[in-house]
């Protein structure tokens, strides 16, 4: 049997690294790729896969979402969520996932997952329990084990690199696959591939990914400047008093955070 997936993430070199490692196993096929919720709806219509690797956290349409899309419609297609956040596992087998991944997926991980999505179709066409509790217990297992949190981070200033407390990094962001981070008077890079997997090792009530290209430390901004359609520019406590844009979704996160 071949499996006919289709990989959506809005970070591109998640994307790819995902796709690398399934193209590396026998029978799966990638059919297609998107990178936000409302383009995965258009090509899972169009591909109609047996399998689709959801990341959570994306512009338009959050990876819950579209799975829960996928069941009101009854699409018959099997969901994996690949995510750099282990608080959602229980959430993902509410919408009847197959299994939680976490980045950076794991070759020998992943194809544990292709093994399950196997297990599972052979159990559905025998009438069979698809969510059985002993599946959940290993994921949440699997997830526990992952969990960590960092007190200093690398950032390459120059030729070398240097580690800085955590809870003095203002802001990261990312441009052209690099993600850049300011913390203190210091200005570096991070060899973190994707800002979900630097966020992850940070404390989320901390850093908040505000926007797909920005993750902040909430408590350096300086100010909020409102802007337009009731959205705000974070001006944050670094030298150049840098202005980070909200999403619509992090602006209502804020609102409900300081009561405004």
């Amino acid at each position: 049997m071949v499996i006919r997936s289709v990989v959506v993430d809005d970070e591109k070199p998640a994307r790819n690294e995902l796709c690398f490692l399934l193209e590396q196993l026998d029978d799966v096929d990638i059919v297609g790729q998107a990178s936000n919720g409302v383009d995965a709806m258009q090509v899972i219509r169009e591909q109609k896969p047996d399998l689709v690797f959801l990341d959570i956290q994306m512009p338009g349409r959050t990876g819950f979402e579209v799975a829960r899309e996928l069941l009101l419609r009854e699409v018959d297609t099997s969901v994996v969520f690949v995510t750099a956040f282990d608080q959602y596992a229980i959430e993902a087998f509410e919408v009847n996932a197959v299994d939680y991944l976490l980045k950076p997926v794991e070759a020998a991980r992943l194809a544990q997952t292709i093994s399950r999505v196997r297990e599972r179709a052979a159990e559905s066409d025998a009438g069979g329990n698809v969510l059985a509790d002993d599946q959940l217990e290993r994921v949440l297992q699997h997830v526990t084990k992952r969990q960590v949190r960092r007190d200093r981070v690398a950032l390459k200033v120059g030729e070398s690199f240097q580690l800085v407390p955590s809870g003095d990094i203002i802001y990261a962001s990312l441009s052209d696959e690099v993600i850049t981070v300011v913390a203190g008077g210091l200005t570096g890079t991070s060899n973190f591939r994707t800002l979900d997997e630097l966020q992850s090792n940070l404390d989320p009530e901390v850093f908040w990914r505000v926007h797909r290209s920005h993750l902040v430390n909430i408590n350096k901004v300086k100010e909020i400047v409102p802007w337009f359609s009731r959205n705000y520019l974070l001006k944050m406590k670094d030298p150049k008093g840098t202005e980070i844009p909200m999403s619509r979704s992090q602006t209502k996160r804020l609102r409900e955070y300081l009561s405004l």
